[in-house]
């Protein structure tokens, strides 16, 4: 699978909603939040096969210190390496960061613990969230 990893900032609104369709991600319902959130992060990430877009994630960052990984996403049809390539390329960028952190539900879990994630001591995941998912 010839897949292309990049930082880039290059997507389109209909290709982005497909992904997050795919994934049953309620974020694809409110494009004209959704696609400034992902531009406006401090970086994005995107993967790619023969053109299509397979993949994307995000960061949000204060450059120095802190980074938290809202979304990554890969279309189903494609799991099996492109997320791990994805999460390769953000912590090349944030490696030496203090904190790198996000929030794993499912199947995810098991995924970033093989990335090096952890639970935070006996942090308790919260937040105000009008969706049902993600």
């Amino acid at each position: 699978m010839s897949v292309v990893v990049e930082i880039s900032k290059e997507i389109e609104q209909d290709e982005v909603i497909s992904l997050y369709r795919a994934n049953e991600w309620s974020s694809a319902e409110i494009p004209e939040k959704l696609i400034p959130a992902l531009l406006n992060s401090e970086t994005l990430v995107t993967a790619r096969k023969d053109g299509k877009l397979i993949g994307i994630g995000n960061a949000i960052s204060d450059g120095h210190l802190v980074v938290y990984y809202p979304h990554m996403l890969v279309d189903p049809n494609y799991h099996g390496g492109v997320g791990r390539m994805m999460m390769e390329l953000m912590q090349s960028k944030y490696r030496g960061f203090h904190q790198q952190m996000l929030t794993a539900d499912g199947k995810a879990v098991e995924f970033y613990k093989a990335l090096g994630f952890e639970r935070a001591g006996k942090t308790e995941p919260m937040w105000v969230y009008a969706g049902n998912d993600h």
